[in-house]
């Protein structure tokens, strides 16, 4: 048989057999006086092997394995790992279409987050602190802090996520919660426009110091010069900064 033969014959094309060749995957055949390669049913045979184990999942590597092995003890253990791998995949499936199916139907209520899809838990969060807030204009920094917290519910790992939610459940258990951050925020929504050195940035620092949950900041403190945080004071106006730059050192020192 010519290549082109072969390859329609297993159902495949001309360039996968010559990709199968420089892999090492499909033996070469002997070349015919003018040159082209003479094919027989052995590499039929081969080539219908590598294109049923390349549709189970198979990558070409695993394939050499397989093929490697005479007696298919290899070819036993690959796909009961691909069955593995799979069914990991299957179960990583059902949860993402369960999370889906949760975003649908808080959108079909209109109680999708402004922020977006985020995990239930901090939808509930959301919601309560929507309810907690005072009627009337909404704060600037409320929303920002939506934002981080959506952003770190997204980024962080599962288990400094659960961590994180956990210490803000706690905090928003005490009896004046709502009250202590709605002031929280009015009190840095007023030095949107100061400077760092305003007098006010002392007492907000102080309050924001009382209001912060425990675990929320971590107990060697934090580098502020990581690339996330002089971000995070970037966005925020100087005095802004400034006041929760005190605050993180006020809660680290307060533990020593």
């Amino acid at each position: 048989m010519r290549i082109g033969e072969l390859a329609a014959a297993v159902g495949v094309t001309t360039r996968t057999v010559r990709h199968y060749h420089h892999l090492g995957l499909l033996p070469e055949p002997e070349r015919r006086p003018n040159g082209y390669r003479d094919y027989t049913l052995r590499h039929s045979v081969v080539l219908a092997r590598i294109r049923r184990l390349t549709e189970l999942g198979l990558g070409l590597a695993e394939v050499l394995d397989v093929l490697a092995d005479d007696e298919g003890r290899e070819l036993v253990e690959v796909l009961t790992e691909l069955d593995e791998d799979l069914a990991r995949q299957e179960a990583a499936v059902r949860e993402r279409r369960e999370r889906l199916r949760r975003v649908i139907g808080e959108a079909e209520r209109g109680r999708l987050p402004a922020e977006g899809p985020v995990s239930a838990e901090l939808a509930a969060l959301f919601r309560e602190m929507a309810e907690a807030s005072p009627p009337g204009a909404a704060s600037v920094m409320a929303a920002r802090d939506r934002e981080l917290l959506a952003l770190m519910d997204t980024a962080a790992a599962p288990e400094a996520r659960e961590k994180l939610l956990a210490s803000i459940r706690r905090a928003s258990e005490v009896p004046d919660a709502a009250e202590r951050a709605n002031r929280a925020y009015a009190l840095l929504d007023e030095l949107a426009d100061a400077e760092a050195d305003d007098p006010r940035v002392e007492a907000t620092a102080r309050f924001l110091a009382g209001c912060v949950p425990e675990g929320m900041v971590p107990e060697a403190g934090v580098d502020e010069e990581h690339g996330f945080l002089r971000a995070l004071y970037a966005d925020f106006a100087p005095a802004q900064a400034e006041a929760v730059r005190r605050m993180l050192r006020m809660v680290t020192e307060g533990r020593r």
